[in-house]
Order: C-alpha cells, then structure tokens, then sequence
C-alpha cells in the first residue's frame, strides 16, 4: 500500500493521474470507508496533502491522548503537531461537545464501530469551526483514527466554484464570440447564442448536427481536413476561413481546442466585414494598377494617333473635296478619330485626362439631358426622373458627367429587352455608410444620382468585376466594356464615389455621389468663338520640343504652313541649348510634358530663369492636372492636349501669341 500511494504522488502522467484524481471529489465518508492498513498511515496523509484534499488527521488513543496529528489538523487547533502529542491537550479538549454528551465517557469521541458525524471544533485560541469527522478505528480497537473536515471551509469553496461556474456560464452565454463544443465525430453537443446567430439558426438545428452541414458546401472538404487535423495532429491547425449563415453569407474564422474525449472546442469569429474590406482595397489597388497601365498605354497611342491624325490634316490642305483621295484621306482620319475616342475611355479610367469642370444644378442637366435618355431608351422603357429638393451645387465637367448618365442609361436599356423602368433620382447625402467605408469624413457633403432599373440584374460574381476596363457580358461586337469603367474614372477623377448594388432578376442601383461645392458660384468662362477661324496665319518664331519624331515632324509643317518660324528640339536638353546660343527671339516655347531626360516641367523650371517672359505651350496625352503641380498656377502656360488637329494647334498658337482683347 504504502508503494502503490508513493507511486501515485510522484506520478505525472495524465492516464496513471486519471485513476486516483477521482479522490479530489470524493466524500469524506467514501474516504473514510476506504479499508485503510493501520500502517498505511503515513501514506494516506501524502496521499490527501498531494491531492490537495483539506482534511484533517489525528489519531488518539482509548484515553483521548494524542499519538499523531497532520500539519492541517495542528493548525486548526492552534498548535504544531509536536505539542499536541506531547502536550496535555486531549481530544475531548477540541471536542466539548463530546463530553457533555457523553459520547466520550471514559473514551475518546467514539461513535460506536465505523460511522461519520459532526461536531464544533474548538481551537486552543477560543476559535470555533463546524466540522465533519469520519472515524477509521483500528483492527486492535486501541487507537481511534479519524478524518476531519472543515465543512465551512468547504462550503465556501463550493460556493466559491458556484460562482465560478455561473461567470463561466455567462461568459459562455454573452460573448460576440460564437463557440461550439464538437465531440470526435464533429457533432455540436452544446453551442452559445453567439454562435447560433453567427448561423441564423435555432438550436434545434444546430445541437445535434454535423459541423459539416452548417457550412458552405464548396468550404465542406476543407473544414473536414481541418477537424481531422485539429483531432489527431500534434500542432493545432491555423485558423479556417468558412462561408456560413442564411444564403452562406457570413465569413467565419474557425479557431479550435481539444478537449476531452477527443472533442473539440471550436470558436467562430464572424469576419465577413473584414473580408469584405479586404476585398475593397485589393481591387481599389488592382483599378489602381490597371489605371496606370491604362494612362500609360494610352499615353502612347495618342503620339501614334496624332501623327495619323497631323499628317492627315497637311495631306487634306493638298486636296480638294472633289479629288477622290481626299475621301480615302477622311476614311483614315476618321478611324484615327475613333481611336482617339477609345484612348480618352482609357484616360477616364485611370483619370488621367483633361477636365472642363464648372459650378451647376445637377437637377437643371438632368432636365435637359431628359429628353436625349428617352430617345435613347426606346419606347418599351419608362424614363421616371425623381429630383430631390434643395440640392447643393456640383463642380463637374458637364460633358463627362452627362456621358456617365448616358453610358448608365444604356446599359440600363440592355438590361431591360422587355421593357421596364428607368428611374434617376437626385438626393443630398451626409454620412452614408458607404462613404463611411470609402474614408470619407462623416460630415462631408454629397449629391447622390441613383440610376435604378428594373433588368436582369448583376450576378454576384460580377460585381467586383464590372468597373475592370474590358470587362463585358455582352457578344462579340456588341460592346467594348469601358462603358463602366469610362464611368468609374470620371467619377473618381471629380472627386466622387459610385457604388453599385444589385441582384439577379431584381434590377441594379448604381449610385452617384459627387461633392458638393463649397465657396462663391464661378463666373462662366468667356464663350469661345463658335465658328473656326479662318484666317489661323502668325508670324513669330516658336520652339518646338518633342521626343516623338513623327509628332514633331508634324506640328513643325503645321506651324511653318501659317507663318512661323520653327526651332525643333528632340528633348529639353536640346532646347536648352537653342534658348542659351541661339541669336534670333523665340517668342514661343511647345513643349511635350513627358520627355526622357529633362521633362516639360523640368524645362520649364530653367526656362524661366533664361527667358521669365517666355510664353508656353505644353501638349501632352496625360491631363493637365499631372504637371500643374509641378509649375503652379502661371498663367503664361497653357495647355493643349494630344491628339489635337491642324486647325485647333494653329488656333491655340495665334490665341497664345496673339490674344484678342
């Protein structure tokens, strides 16, 4: 016996700890009933003290006289061990009551044979405590052992574990976290309400089923890896990821701990919002890139566009109408005019070109555009237009933003062959959650334009999808799919947000809101002159700096046709050295913004240390915005954007050298 406690004291191993752990919950009377060996003693005080068990010991004679006493008991009569076996305390000293009782008589409290009972216990100091005994006489009957236990004490700790056990309860119960108890078959046994809503779900159809078929069927055979993993590897397996809820709706982190009986304890974070911001800024990056892609390779096409569309234009100035190559010259012209309309969709999405923007009532555009929409739309199409009142004022390009509404508009029509509604509604917006998701400041101002139809709707699976230049569900031939992203870099480029939602048989809402201004309305820009100028001839001497050859080439032939002397630079180090040793006055400086080497504005910056009173022109595929920073708001700069005809460069040249008072 003694061997076999020894061995359980020193025992570290979970399965030998699990055959005598029952003991820590054991009653004292099953303690007591244990058939003890009477020289077993010392091994059953280890035993209790190892397991953390608060008993008492003692052992007296037929006397009352102490002949051994454990640390614990000791203490709670106010003396060590030692004293009460040698001193003169006797039991009955400890235990008044059994003597006025006459349960002592001339032996010690003695219930008769084996037995268990209570009784107050007096220390030596006067203090007083309620305990149970359980007595263990020996075979000899000379000697009384017994156990004692403080039953206040143990009512307190059970009191203490209630406690516990109703916090753990309510922590169980009220945390946002959702945790499901799984048992080795993956089956939830118990779940928290968290989780039950994380489900949508009653615990009806959750207690009792399969983990597996609360989950997205295309996350089944991944969450059944992971279970088997979190199961019977030795590491635990990193958090899954699981589509769950009503329509698969909710992302969920799974996250597991074993517990007994080889079942699982699993905790699912609901993480669809952060999924879905993730989402966000991985597109909002991959527009990001695209747009630059887009500016760049737009950038190109327009030096290749411009000299189709320059050398047309000398080539017309040799042939009259009649001529039948002035017809195939137009044909030529024409498609490089397309080609220049495909580039500025390009330039629109990666908001890279140039903008007219002016101060005006969205509600007054719309009213005029109205009438356009619903020959557009067709007949079979209600045009509903809802306009909200007291709406601020927007600073947009007219033109583009009349371009989003129509490109809205058509793809609306498509999305209704049958017929239906077309409805555009005007609203101010303040805090739109929306926005809120954007970044914006919660009390910035918008005016929104809903777009709303009754069509087919938008799959879910392309939503994220539908701004990407080139994206289309359309037929070959029937559409180029920069419709929505033209769209999208209008919208950007001013400053707004577009926002769509939509669902398959239920119509799309495809949601403008663009900033409201904020300062005194802008006085409208001096009308140009309607009618092109006839007489377009100069006189002066124009610098002429552009690393394409065929658009220099070009606008050289251009400008010497009206009248003017042309100095040609390839790049700006070039001009550079014309401005520094040529002889004669240049009065004019064009220049290409993006150059190798020493670019537009670079040149422009020593330029102006040479010649302060030089006037410039700079030309450029890219918008205005790109390079203005970098030259600020001189007004002897001006601007003229790629690709441009004879006619509008010779035009800007004279209005630049020669402007009408």
């Amino acid at each position: 016996m003694k061997s076999w406690f020894a061995a359980r004291a020193r025992a570290h191993d979970e399965e030998e700890m699990r055959e005598w752990r029952p003991l820590r919950r054991a009653t004292l009377s099953e303690v007591a009933a244990s058939n003890v060996p009477s020289d077993a003693r010392e091994d059953l005080v280890l035993a209790l003290e190892f397991i953390g068990a608060a008993v008492g010991v003692y052992e007296v004679d037929r006397d009352g006289r102490f002949t051994f006493a454990n640390e614990l008991f000791a203490k709670w009569a106010g003396c060590d061990g030692g004293a009460l076996i040698r001193g003169p305390i006797r039991l009955h000293d400890l235990f008044p009551e059994a003597r006025s009782e006459g349960l002592a008589a001339n032996h010690a409290f003695v219930i008769k044979g084996r037995g268990r009972g209570t009784a107050k216990f007096w220390a030596v100091d006067g203090a007083v405590r309620s305990v149970e005994i359980a007595h263990l006489p020996a075979a000899d009957g000379k000697l009384i052992r017994a156990l004692v236990r403080d039953i206040d004490a143990a009512e307190a700790e059970a009191e203490a574990q209630r406690r516990l056990a109703r916090r753990a309860t309510r922590a169980f119960d009220q945390t946002p976290v959702g945790i499901a108890i799984l048992d080795a078959d993956g089956i939830v046994v118990e779940c928290n309400p968290a989780f039950l809503r994380l489900l949508g779900r009653s615990p009806k159809t959750v207690v009792g089923w399969e983990l597996l078929k609360l989950v997205a069927a295309d996350d089944v055979e991944s969450v059944r890896a992971w279970f088997e993993r979190a199961s019977t590897a030795p590491d635990m397996p990193p958090p899954l990821d699981v589509r769950m809820g009503p329509g698969d709706s909710t992302v969920a982190s799974l996250v597991a701990w074993r517990i007994e009986q080889g079942g699982l304890s699993v905790h699912a974070l609901d993480v669809t919002q952060t999924k879905r911001l993730e989402a966000q800024f991985l597109q909002s990056q991959k527009m990001e890139m695209v747009g630059k892609l887009a500016g760049g390779i737009a950038h190109d096409f327009n030096n290749i566009l411009q000299g189709m569309i320059g050398f047309c234009d000398l080539l017309l100035l040799r042939y009259s109408p009649k001529d039948p190559a002035f017809a195939d010259i137009m044909q030529i012209k024409q498609n490089a005019n397309r080609g220049a309309s495909l580039v500025r969709h390009l330039l629109a999405f990666s908001r890279q070109q140039t903008l007219q923007p002016r101060v005006f009532n969205i509600t007054d555009v719309l009213a005029e555009l109205s009438h356009l929409l619903r020959r557009l739309i067709g007949a079979k199409i209600e045009l509903k237009m809802v306009h909200g009142r007291d709406l601020g004022l927007v600073r947009v390009d007219q033109g583009q933003f009349e371009q989003v509404i129509i490109n809205l508009a058509v793809n609306a029509r498509d999305a209704m062959p049958n017929g239906g509604t077309l409805t555009i509604r005007t609203s101010n917006v303040i805090d739109d959650p929306r926005l809120r998701d954007a970044g914006v400041a919660p009390d910035a101002q918008f005016v929104a334009v809903d777009v709303i139809d009754t069509g087919c709707g938008i799959p879910k699976d392309h939503l994220e999808k539908i701004f990407e230049p080139f994206f289309t569900t359309k037929g070959v031939g029937a559409g180029t799919g920069l419709g929505l992203s033209t769209v999208y870099g209008i919208i950007k480029q001013t400053g707004g947000h577009i926002v769509v939602d939509s669902e398959v048989d239920h119509g799309a809402t495809f949601t403008i809101m663009l900033p409201v201004h904020v300062g005194a309305d802008e006085a409208e820009p001096a009308a140009r002159e309607r009618e092109a100028r006839r007489d377009l001839s100069g006189a002066g001497t124009v610098l002429l700096v552009e690393d394409e050859d065929a658009v220099r080439a070009f606008g050289a032939r251009a400008l010497r046709s009206k009248g003017y002397t042309v100095l040609e630079a390839r790049n700006g180090e070039g001009a550079l050295d014309i401005l520094r040793n040529s002889g004669q006055p240049i009065d004019l400086l064009i220049s290409d913004v993006v150059m190798p080497g020493l670019d537009g504005p670079a040149l422009f910056n020593d330029v102006r240390e040479l010649r302060p009173e030089l006037k410039v022109i700079f030309i450029s595929g890219y918008a205005e915005d790109s390079f203005r920073e970098r030259i600020g708001n001189d007004a002897a700069v001006h601007f003229l954007p790629k690709p441009f005809t004879l006619q509008q460069l010779a035009g800007k040249v004279k209005e630049v050298m020669q402007p009408r008072a």
